[in-house]
Formats: structure tokens, C-alpha cells, sequence
């Protein structure tokens, strides 16, 4: 065979073992066998530096790698829950152990109650009707009867919760509740939250069902210091858990969830909504079951349980003491600790605490004393009504520490279980003022003619005069003075704050801007919530309590250092003390402003509605003394805060209807035509005060205004474009004085209405003049 027979041959042999292409699906020319499979992998080769990320990503999280991982950790987590399960034991209960009785004590360390015998007296399943047993279940654990005792859903939420700080998460049964209560504690820990689950598991299984509903509603804290059904059917409805309604017990089941909040006596308008919601809840719960008949159901009125009675030894002041206290105790563990306010309140009552109170027992006395001589030894119930519906409350405090020293919360803890030095439902009215001129000083506010606002400022001082905005412009409000006395167009910020004069701060709050006064009043101390800068609150229409007032009026003494006034000096339990915050905190406003504002209230004493009970008062002996009254539109309340430099005291009267606790008028208590700032609560102020406050103390003031200093300017008024004002400004004052007789009228203070009509006619804007006049009294006068 010659050459060129051999080349044909190869040829043929080549074309015979090539795979066709993928175009034509003929035999391909030049690839070897097994040619198609090693180009593949030889292009895949050739890409592998371009691709080598990503497949390293996808061989790395394959779907059976995650679903293996995924398995590993659910057998890790069985695994863990098996050996938790094997090693954990149902303890002994110990909830009735743990409950020990609290003492508090004086500031001097004497004891001054010891409470905790326990209210608490198990009773039976059988004793409670069946019915009010399903109105437990109804609202805590539909499904009780029929589950194994635990919600992993529930407990799963609750476990993220408490890893991520959120605190508290409702879900937990029956069951599970049940063996928090009576095995474990109130801390929201991972540890006591596995705890709860495993022992759940194991309770359910060697526990009748009946006998885990017994123990929970014997157990659970129900408000009120009542722990067990019994106590609360007791307390709550005056029977004994055996008597219970459907209506009753669907209340007692609702208010587990939040006794402090549900408790009707105390609740806000808030809380009684939602109380009454979750009732509604229950019972539509109950009939859902085929627990209740709808035709019952649909005819049962809301059940208002009976007022709160009060623990044996908490008598007269004490109960108020008390109750105060434990209210910041709980709040300090509700902040550090992240538990709810219910869960706060159980763990302080009756667990074996020592609270030493700040209270002194020489002024704690003294403040009674004055109450009863200047107060309520004048009232005579049988012989006038309204002299029934009187209620007083104070709060006294040392600037410098915040201590609250002394305080009186009305005539009998156990008689009127409220506090009235800790409410907040009624108007501080005038007394809200001071915080009006902080704001204006803090913020260097200027009337809407240019000038500054200080004590020498001029306003228009007329009655009813329309408010009108930056442009000019009525903004619908035109306020009327007490009396709708008239003080002229053209008085200063001395004389408003001496006679209280409702048109010039309803301007000057206009003038500052209302959010920027609300904002002051929150530093200060008051508590503002979501309250919208309209100008009427510049009366003091909004609520505030005697401490809040207390807290404000001290930040001004300690020089614009806030001061939030606290009962608690220590507070320890088992050998551990909690740590309380600092009553003293940082600089809220200049001390300038601070000190100008004291400077000015001096006037109020001097030469205005408080001049005749507390300057004139012969037991005053030289003191230092600054301060402001107020009385609510309606005469509904009347207050004074005043202050010497080392003691700042709130007393408030307020008017209360003794049988339903609704707001009153106390126009003729004591036979007087109405109760002023500057008499009852004035005179009670200057009787404590003169009796405890140090002698010879001096204001150290940092300002150059106000009635406390001297002035060393002579008047040169200039004309303004409406008129030229004299020298000395109009200051008439009004003819009644502040008496006790009632036959005299009492002292100037506003008579507060926000609702008043604009009066007919043009107002003209205040009228400013280039120097300060004339104060309109002498400043050294008894100051």
C-alpha cells in the first residue's frame, strides 16, 4: 500500500470514531474519541478563575448543608431540653415564705409602721362557683382544660423578648403562671423562663387541673396588698369568695393583668377603659365556651367594686407615707430591673423591705398641726355641707437635697385612701405663673414691641383684653381677672405677678410661645404628657399634684438645679440595698433666670395676695420668704407654694364631693365666700413653715430685678406710639384683703376661665416703654 492509500485510510478511520457536531449532527472532523465530554471540561477549566466565588458560595450553602445544619441545632436544642428536663425537679412552693412584712422607718431610723401580715387566706376550688373559675380561664388560658400546661408560641415570644431587653410578653397559661407564682419568682431571666417551662411540663402531668386553677387564684397578686381570691373578693366586693357573681369574678379575673392600673378607685379614665374592655372580654370569652348564657351575658352591668380599705397601723399619715413611698421604690425596679408596674408592685408588698423614709418627725408634726388649727378646726360639716367636701394636701422639701420632708395627704388614710399630695386632677391655676416668666427669661423672650420680658416690663393690664399673636392677630382667648378687676394698660411684670393679673401672663405666654413654656414647666418638674401649647394653659388649667408643684417651685430656690423631691432616704431588702436615683440633677435653667424669678415672688409676700397671711404674720420673724397663690376658675382649688431659702412647701385645697369623689365648688367653707389662695392654704403654709424653717437665712440671688433687689436706675419713660405712660406706672390693687371673718373678702387671686367670651371692641397691644419704672413698692419693706 503506497503512501497516499495509507493518509486516505487514517481518514476514514478519524471520521468514523468523531461524534457529530452539535450544528449538523455530522461526524466532526479533528476530535478524538470521547472528544465532546473533554471539551466541556476543558472549557470549564478555562472559566474556573471567573467562576471560582461563586461555586465556592453555592458548594458552601447547599440545600443540604442548611437543612443539615437546621437539624443539628433542633437536636442540639431537644438534646439540651431532654438533659434540662432529666435535671431539673419541681421544688417546694415557697410563695407563702417569701412574703414577709416591710418596715419603714423616720429619717432618724425609729419605726414608724411595720406592715405585712399577709392578706392572703386560701380557700377551696369548691368554694369558688364554677362559673367564676371559667371566668379565670375565659381570661388568662382558653384552651386550660385541654393543653399540656405550657405555650411554646407564648414562651418562644417571651424568651426573644427577654433577650432583647423588651421586658414582659403576655402568652403564658394557666399552668405556666401558676408555677411562677408558687415555684419560682418575678425575674424575667432566660434561666427562670426554662425553669418555668420545664416544671410546667411536669406539673401538668402529676397535677390534677383543678388543683393548678386553685393554686393560681390563691396565689395571684390581685392589687390592693391582696394576694388569693379570698382577699380580693374581700376587698374588692366586701364577700367572700363563695359569693362572688359572674360579673364580680369576671372583674377580679380581668384586673390580674394590671392590678395597679385596673384598680377602679385609683385608675385613670384610661385604665377604667381598659378594664372595662378586658370584662367585656372575658365574659364574650365565656359565652364563645358555652360557659355563659347570651341572654345572661347581654343583661350584666359592670360590677364597680367598693373604695379601698386601709391596712391596720396605716392610720391618719402614715398611709400616705407609706403608699408614697412604695410607689417610688416600684417605679426605681420597674426602670432597672425592666419589669411591668403589677410585677413591681407584688415584689415590694409585703417582701420583707426596710424603707427608711426621708420624713422628719418635728416638721412631719408641725405640718399636721397647722392642717388641723388652721383648717380643719374652722370647718363645721353640720352646720354647712361643703364644709364636708374640703380636702387639703402638702408636700414639703429641702431645696438642697430634695428630701421630702414632711407630707400630709388628707385627714385620714384610712378614711379617704387618695393621696392629696400626690394627685394630679386638679388645676395648680395661678401658681403656674412663675413658670411663664422662667420661660421667658430662660428663652430672652421680647414683648411683640421689642423689649425684653423682666420684672419691669409693661403689659396691658385690662380685663378680658384679647391675646393677640406675633402678627397682630386675636387668637381667640381674653382671659378675665379675678373679680374682672382692671389694672390699667400699662403695669409691670412685678405688679401681674403681685396681684396676679390674668391678661398680662395670658400675653406674655403668647409672647414667650407656648411650647417653649410647656417645655420649661417640664424641666422644672411638672409633668406635661402630651399637653398642645394652647394659651390657655398660661391660667394653670392643666392637672398637677402638690409634689409636682413642690418640684418646681424647689428647682427655682436650688437656683435652676432640678430637684425631683423623694420620700425614700434607703431602701434595702435581704442585705441588698437598691440604689435610688438623685433627688438633685443637672442645671435645667440659668441660674439668673432662676434667681430673677425668686426675686419677683418675693413681691407676691411683700406687697401682693399672700402679703396679709405670710408677711404680716407675726410669726414670721424676720424670715425670707417668696412665693405665689392660686385659685382654679370655679373655686374648685386654691394653692400656695411658697419658700424661705433652705424649705419649699405646696399646700393645695382642693374641693371633692365626700360621697362620689367628683370635683366641687368650695365657695362659703368656713362661712367664707370663697377659699383663696392667700387664706387657708397661705396660712397653713406660714404656720408649718414659721414654725421649722431656719431663722436669719438669706436668698443668695444672682440677679438684678424683682422685688428683692434695690433699684439704682431713675425712671425716664419715652413715648410710645400710643401714649405716654407716667413715671410710675398704674398699679391699682384691688380694695378686699385676704380675712378670715367672713365677713371680709379674701385676698386677690385669679379667677381662672379660659372659656371667656372676647369683650366687644378693639384691645390695644401692650404698650412698652425704653427704661424700667418705678417699682411699685418699697423693696426693702419687710423683706
Amino acid at each position: 500500500m503506497g503512501r497516499a492509500e495509507e493518509r486516505r485510510a487514517r481518514q476514514r478511520g478519524g471520521r468514523r470514531a468523531a461524534p457529530p457536531t452539535r450544528s449538523s449532527g455530522t461526524p466532526s472532523e479533528g476530535i478524538a474519541p470521547g472528544g465532546r465530554a473533554a471539551a466541556r471540561k476543558a472549557a470549564a477549566r478555562g472559566k474556573k478563575g471567573t467562576k471560582k466565588g461563586k461555586s465556592g458560595i453555592r458548594r458552601l450553602f447547599t440545600w443540604k448543608k442548611i437543612l443539615g445544619t437546621f437539624l443539628g441545632f433542633c437536636l442540639l436544642g431537644i438534646g439540651a431540653f431532654i438533659v434540662m428536663y432529666m435535671m431539673i425537679d419541681v421544688p417546694k412552693g415557697n410563695a407563702d415564705a417569701q412574703k414577709q412584712s416591710n418596715i419603714y422607718e423616720y429619717s432618724d431610723g425609729s419605726v414608724m409602721a411595720r406592715v405585712g401580715d399577709k392578706n392572703r387566706e386560701i380557700v377551696d376550688l369548691s368554694e369558688v362557683p364554677k362559673e367564676v373559675q371559667r371566668t379565670f380561664v375565659a381570661a388568662e388560658n382558653k384552651t386550660f382544660y385541654t393543653d399540656s400546661g405550657v405555650d411554646l408560641k407564648g414562651t418562644a415570644r417571651g424568651l426573644l423578648n427577654t433577650l432583647s431587653g423588651k421586658g414582659k410578653q403576655g402568652g403564658s397559661t394557666i399552668t405556666q403562671q401558676y408555677v411562677k407564682n408558687y415555684y419560682l419568682d418575678q425575674d424575667q431571666t432566660v434561666t427562670r423562663k426554662l425553669k418555668e417551662l420545664v416544671i410546667s411540663l411536669k406539673v401538668d402531668r402529676t397535677t390534677s387541673k383543678d388543683k393548678i386553677l386553685a393554686g393560681y387564684i390563691n396565689t395571684s397578686y390581685y392589687g390592693r396588698g391582696s394576694y388569693g381570691i379570698q382577699a380580693a373578693a374581700q376587698d374588692y366586693y366586701r364577700v367572700d369568695a363563695k359569693k362572688l357573681s359572674v360579673a364580680q369574678g369576671a372583674y377580679l379575673a380581668a384586673l390580674l393583668q394590671a392590678p395597679s392600673q385596673y384598680d377602679w378607685a385609683v385608675a385613670s379614665k384610661t385604665g377604667k377603659e381598659l378594664v372595662t374592655a378586658r370584662w367585656n372580654y372575658v365574659l364574650d370569652n365565656m359565652v364563645e365556651q358555652g360557659w355563659l348564657d347570651k341572654t345572661e351575658r347581654d343583661a350584666m352591668k359592670f360590677p364597680v367594686p367598693k373604695p379601698p380599705k386601709a391596712a391596720p397601723g396605716l392610720e391618719g399619715q402614715k398611709g400616705y407615707l407609706v403608699k408614697l413611698a412604695n410607689q417610688q421604690l416600684e417605679k426605681q425596679l420597674v426602670k432597672t430591673q425592666g419589669i411591668t408596674q403589677d410585677e413591681a408592685e407584688a415584689r415590694v408588698e409585703n417582701s420583707g423591705w426596710t424603707i427608711t423614709l426621708n420624713i422628719d418627725k418635728k416638721k412631719q408634726a408641725q405640718l399636721e398641726k397647722s392642717v388641723k388649727t388652721q383648717l380643719i378646726s374652722k370647718l363645721d360639716p353640720k352646720k354647712r355641707s361643703v364644709d364636708k367636701n374640703v380636702q387639703a394636701g402638702a408636700v414639703s422639701v429641702d431645696p438642697k437635697t430634695g428630701k421630702i420632708v414632711a407630707l400630709y395627704g388628707g385627714q385620714d388614710y384610712t378614711k379617704h385612701f387618695i393621696s392629696n399630695a400626690n394627685r394630679t386632677d386638679y388645676q395648680p391655676a395661678s401658681t403656674f405663673k412663675p413658670v411663664i416668666l422662667a420661660a421667658a427669661l430662660e428663652d430672652a423672650a421680647e414683648t411683640q414691641g421689642g423689649k425684653a420680658i423682666g420684672a419691669n416690663t409693661i403689659y396691658d393690664g385690662t380685663s378680658k383684653r384679647q391675646v393677640v399673636d406675633s402678627n397682630g392677630d386675636k387668637v381667640g382667648f381674653a382671659p378675665e381677672n379675678e373679680d374682672d378687676h382692671n389694672y390699667g394698660k400699662q403695669v409691670t411684670v412685678q405688679t401681674a405677678m403681685n396681684q396676679s393679673i390674668n391678661s398680662v401672663f395670658a400675653q406674655m405666654g403668647v409672647d414667650v410661645g407656648m411650647d417653649k413654656v410647656l417645655e420649661t414647666a417640664t424641666k422644672l418638674g411638672m409633668d406635661t404628657g402630651k399637653l398642645r401649647p394652647l394659651p390657655a394653659y398660661t391660667l394653670g388649667t392643666m392637672g398637677a399634684s402638690p409634689i409636682q408643684m413642690a418640684a418646681v417651685y424647689a428647682t427655682l430656690d436650688n437656683h435652676g438645679k432640678q430637684v425631683t423631691p423623694t420620700i425614700i432616704k434607703s431602701a434595702e431588702q435581704g442585705g441588698t440595698e437598691t440604689r435610688m436615683p438623685d433627688p438633685i440633677g443637672e442645671q435645667v435653667i440659668s441660674r439668673k433666670a432662676a434667681d430673677t424669678v425668686t426675686s419677683v415672688l418675693t413681691g407676691v409676700v411683700a406687697d401682693g395676695t399672700a402679703k396679709v397671711s405670710v408677711a404680716e404674720n407675726p410669726a414670721r420673724d424676720g424670715r425670707k420668704v417668696a412665693g405665689k397663690t392660686g385659685t382654679s376658675d370655679d373655686n374648685l382649688s386654691a394653692w400656695f407654694n411658697g419658700f424661705t431659702p433652705d424649705l419649699v412647701t405646696s399646700v393645695a385645697l382642693f374641693g371633692e364631693d365626700a360621697k362620689t369623689g367628683a370635683q366641687t365648688k368650695m365657695y362659703k367653707t368656713a362661712g367664707l365666700p370663697r377659699v383663696n389662695g392667700g387664706g387657708f392654704p397661705a396660712q397653713i403654709w406660714a404656720a408649718y413653715t414659721f414654725g421649722v424653717a431656719a431663722e436669719n437665712s438669706k436668698f443668695d440671688l444672682d440677679t438684678d430685678q424683682g422685688a428683692a433687689v434695690q433699684p439704682t436706675w431713675t425712671p425716664s419713660p419715652t413715648p410710645t406710639r400710643s401714649e405716654t405712660p407716667s413715671s410710675t406706672p398704674t398699679t391699682e390693687k384691688p380694695s378686699e384683703t385676704p380675712s378670715e371673718t367672713p365677713t371680709e373678702s379674701p385676698s386677690q387671686s385669679p379667677s381662672q376661665s379660659p372659656s371667656q367670651s372676647p369683650p366687644t371692641g378693639e384691645q390695644s397691644t401692650p404698650v412698652e416703654i425704653s427704661t424700667s419704672p418705678e417699682n411699685p413698692f418699697d423693696p426693702n419693706a419687710d423683706q
